[in-house]
């Protein structure tokens, strides 16, 4: 009988195990940015149910993620439990540094939130409005600096769609990146650039606290009292998809192992409450559907730039 319950204990403990496998994730962006938010924020949902046992994170930031998926492909190839937080910012900097590495050398798990846009600057700033900050582009387009993320990426695109929206050459837009939102907070409220860009959950706190005022977002109506850019005649509307990828070289088994833990994630109240907080869309897909996006969208992507003129 004891050897019994020996043995059941032993299944027991395998079967768990089994159930809450070890993550390592990539994230390839200094902290506080939108990616470690999202990295962050689903291993705490994914934890709070129990689907892992840890996460382990590596931050590698720059060059628009490149970095670290570099490290990441190379490092990571068959690991069944690693994983890499990416998005559309990543799609345009490896458009835009034609860069040798790029989102088909991993394996594509699942799409998670849409984001709007946001330009905020800092609360001692004299541009009171959206209209303050167009009309000092329009004088003198070199004079206005735009504080945002990596080059290529989402918040570097939506300058360049204000900018020929309002009649501004965008390649005279003078776009300074930033690798985290580390950086970019306290550059903007130091005044080191006019105005700051990113998702709409990364200046929250500091907007909610009056230390930064927003001037629109990149939505098509008003999201939680700040004006679209389209509500003020500025005909722009961009949202900014995030998303998590698995190693090279898994089996298919493996990357559906990884769907569900992931879908299984973003049903957790944890993760909702993080949605809920950061105004983040929930856009699941997962898999082979959301390969089919990512193919979609770097040709999207890689259009609008070639477009804009936008250079590094």
């Amino acid at each position: 009988m004891a050897r019994l319950i020996q043995f059941l204990t032993v299944l027991l403990f395998a079967g768990t195990a089994a159930a809450q496998p070890s993550l390592k994730m990539m994230i390839p962006a200094n902290p506080g940015g939108g990616w470690d938010q999202t990295g962050r924020n689903l291993a705490a949902a994914m934890q709070s149910a129990k689907l892992v046992s840890s996460v382990q994170f590596d931050n590698k930031g720059g060059a628009a993620g490149t970095i670290g998926l570099a490290q990441f492909a190379n490092s990571a190839k068959g690991d069944p439990n690693a994983v890499m937080i990416g998005g559309m910012v990543m799609v345009g900097g490896i458009h835009l540094q034609k860069s040798p590495v790029n989102l088909s050398m991993v394996t594509p798990i699942a799409r998670l939130t849409s984001e709007w846009e946001v330009i905020v600057v800092a609360a001692s700033s004299p541009h009171k409005t959206m209209a303050d900050l167009v009309k000092a582009l329009k004088d003198n387009p070199g004079k206005v600096s735009w504080g945002g993320g990596s080059a290529g990426g989402t918040d570097h695109i939506l300058v360049g769609l204000i900018a020929r929206a309002v009649g501004v050459d965008p390649a005279k837009v003078n776009y300074v990146a930033f690798k985290g939102g580390g950086e970019q907070v306290p550059a903007v409220l130091g005044g080191h650039v006019t105005a700051g860009v990113a998702g709409l959950g990364e200046f929250a706190e500091q907007v909610k606290s009056g230390k930064m005022r927003a001037l629109a977002q990149s939505g098509p109506t008003k999201v939680d009292a700040i004006p679209s850019l389209k509500e003020q005649g500025i005909a722009v509307e961009l949202g900014n998809w995030r998303g998590i990828f698995g190693a090279p070289g898994i089996s298919p088994p493996q990357r559906d192992a990884l769907v569900k833990l992931v879908k299984d994630a973003t049903e957790t109240p944890a993760w909702k409450a993080t949605l809920a907080k950061l105004g983040w869309t929930p856009v699941f897909l997962g898999g082979e559907d959301y390969k089919k996006f990512i193919d979609e969208d770097t040709k999207r992507i890689g259009a609008i730039i070639d477009s804009l003129g936008i250079k590094k």
